[in-house]
C-alpha cells in the first residue's frame, strides 16, 4: 500500500488537479492508496509552507552579507 500525502489549495496540487486525479488513477491500478489532504484556503500559505519544507532557502543562511549599515545612504530612526 502507498500513502500519499497531499496540501490542496482549491483545485490545484501543485500541478493541475486533473494531472492530479490522473496521476492517483494510474497509481490506484497498481495498488491501493491511502490519500490524506489538508485543505488549505490560502494557496499563497501552502507555497510558502512547502518552500519552508523543502528547504528551498537553506543557501541563503550560508551566503554572507550583501550589505552592511555602513551601506546606508540614509538611517532612518
Amino acid at each position: 500500500m502507498t500513502i500519499l500525502h497531499a496540501q490542496l489549495s482549491g483545485d490545484k496540487a501543485m500541478l493541475p488537479r486533473k494531472e492530479f486525479e490522473r496521476l492517483l488513477e494510474l497509481a490506484r491500478r497498481s495498488e491501493a492508496i491511502t490519500l490524506e489532504t489538508e485543505a488549505d484556503e490560502a494557496p499563497a500559505v501552502g507555497v510558502m509552507k512547502l518552500a519552508e519544507q523543502a528547504g528551498a532557502f537553506e543557501w541563503l543562511a550560508k551566503e554572507e552579507d550583501l550589505y552592511s549599515v555602513n551601506d546606508l545612504k540614509v538611517r532612518y530612526r
